[in-house]
């Protein structure tokens, strides 16, 4: 008979324990991302008054069961509905972060790694990405500063607002092209001024600046020239010196052999042809006695109908601009050639302006400084190594010479078509942005992005077999799995993230109040067990009287 009061204490324990349960996933119905308990009874134990027997064959008589008095119940397992997701609570806060999938986010106190659902984030005063509730480290990868991708090495705490993230570095401007129609017909090609294009330009510190370039008809048909006729800085005061010009450079510390058209090449001071009989011939680039011949050879090398109109090129010859036709008639011939194909020997000459020809019969780009597998120009300034700014590469070939009813729409775009190499201003850092994958972009007030590094996430063999520790976070344990110090991109598994929404409570409140009146009746049931035991112990008190 005492048994039966004991088995009801059993029985009042484990529905209070129940009801503790309950009681905290009620209290948590919305704690972001709490994830709901239960609990499972199981017996308590047996006490065998007389164990089983098999049959007697010899006898005929039937085997007997065991005869067992059970001695109460208990708490079996405190289960945890961790693969059920909670439903989403739209924030707009953009560094509230929900996790789909099993995966966890990672988080430290500086000594130790814990796991949680719990997304609600923000950026502390050194710059790290910290928990809101207690300030934990967000933890994931950094940025190779060699490959400009993410290290997927051992995590590390995400300083993403750092001193030196604050700001983007300017760069100087390297590329631009001219675009547009060229119109024959247009007043302003004829003029003096000429047709200006302007190029917006930044040298290595950000400073702005624009480069007027200056289209002029020759009055040979498709033929126009193109000089700098002016560097204006952001407040429009003319920076031009002497040593900003365009034209054509390359700069070779030797000389070389190069291979021209149709079959020539030069080497040094000679020009060599193929005769009709297929034997190379040489030509004296300096012979002061060239036979027509020769000059129409020359000419041809280089891409020009008569050897008058290659003389009508300009080089930089050491600090005075001089025609080649100078040079020619000054029987330097051999510095005229060097000079008109681009092999710029180390005191650095280059061909000052440029000349552009369009074809007359289709209007579309033909020859720039008469090649035409190079249809582009250099803004350089000069060969100083401390100067702020870069050579600049023109790009010609988008333009065009159609009729256009007497205007010109050609201009000047900076980068190349691609829009690489248009220079920056410094950027101020503008936002920061949590993609899909976890990655972390800021923003700059200069159009520029930035990676700064990646939440990383853990993935656990049995995440039920992870440990509560209070304030939404999870420990490993042996059953649990361990965590390898590394960590997975949450898209591996086909997880995602999403910003300005948190996971809520997954804690279903019908089922909780069912289970509040189940675990109700059964603990009232168990208080009746004791007291009808207790009044079956009076009346056996009673017999004595």
């Amino acid at each position: 008979m005492m048994r039966s009061l004991y088995s009801g204490v059993t029985g009042l324990k484990t529905h209070q324990i129940k009801m503790d349960v309950i009681g905290n996933n009620i209290a948590n119905v919305n704690t972001t991302s709490y994830k709901s308990q239960s609990v499972t009874f199981s017996e308590l134990m047996y006490q065998t008054t007389q164990t089983a027997s098999g049959a007697n064959e010899s006898t005929g008589r039937a085997g007997v069961n065991a005869r067992q008095v059970g001695l109460g119940v208990k708490s079996g397992a405190t289960k945890i509905n961790i693969e059920t997701a909670g439903s989403s609570q739209t924030t707009g806060n953009p560094f509230d972060i929900r996790i789909t999938g099993d995966s966890f986010f990672i988080v430290s106190d500086g000594l130790k790694n814990f796991f949680t659902r719990d997304g609600s984030f923000y950026v502390d005063g050194a710059g790290n990405l910290a928990m809101s509730s207690n300030g934990y480290n967000v933890m994931g990868w950094g940025v190779d500063p060699t490959t400009g991708g993410i290290r997927k090495d051992t995590v590390q705490p995400l300083q993403v607002m750092s001193a030196e993230n604050m700001t983007y570095p300017p760069e100087a401007t390297t590329e631009a092209y001219i675009s547009g129609i060229i119109d024959k017909n247009d007043p302003q090609v004829s003029s003096e001024a000429g047709r200006i294009a302007s190029i917006s330009l930044y040298d290595n510190r950000g400073y702005a600046y624009s480069a007027k370039l200056s289209f002029k008809a020759t009055g040979n048909e498709g033929e126009y020239t193109v000089e700098l006729a002016d560097l204006l800085d952001s407040a429009g005061n003319s920076v031009k010196t002497d040593d900003i010009k365009i034209g054509s450079v390359q700069r070779l510390e030797n000389p070389r052999t190069l291979e021209l058209a149709n079959g020539y090449r030069v080497q040094g001071t000679t020009l060599y042809y193929t005769d009709d009989a297929g034997v190379e011939q040489p030509i004296n680039l300096n012979d002061p006695n060239m036979s027509a011949s020769d000059k129409a050879k020359v000419a041809s090398a280089y891409g020009y109908a008569t050897f008058e109109e290659f003389g009508k090129n300009y080089i930089l010859d050491g600090t005075d601009p001089k025609p080649l036709s100078q040079l020619l008639a000054d029987g330097n011939l051999a510095s005229a050639i060097d000079a008109a194909t681009g092999n710029i020997n180390s005191q650095g000459r280059q061909i000052v302006g440029g000349v552009i020809q369009y074809n007359p019969a289709t209007g579309a780009i033909q020859s720039v400084n008469g090649l035409t597998n190079n249809l582009s120009l250099t803004l350089s300034f000069g060969n100083d190594p401390d100067a702020a700014f870069m050579d600049i590469n023109v790009d010609f070939s988008p333009s065009s010479n159609y009729n256009n009813n007497k205007v010109s729409t050609i201009g000047a775009v900076s980068g190349d078509v691609n829009g690489k190499g248009t220079g920056r201003r410094i950027g101020e850092m503008s936002g920061i942005s949590v993609q899909n994958d976890g990655m972390i972009y800021a923003a700059y007030d200069n159009g520029q992005t930035k990676l700064l590094g990646q939440i990383a996430v853990a993935k656990f063999a049995n995440a039920s077999g992870l440990s509560k520790e209070g304030d939404n976070l999870y420990t490993s344990t042996m059953n649990s799995g361990e965590f390898d110090g590394i960590g997975i991109d949450i898209t591996a598994d086909g997880g995602y993230m999403t910003t300005g929404v948190l996971e809520m409570s997954n804690v279903d409140l019908s089922a909780e109040f069912t289970e509040m009146i189940t675990t109700q009746r059964g603990f009232q049931a168990n208080s009746r067990i004791i007291t009808v035991s207790d009044t079956l112990l009076e009346e056996l008190v009673n017999l004595k009287r």
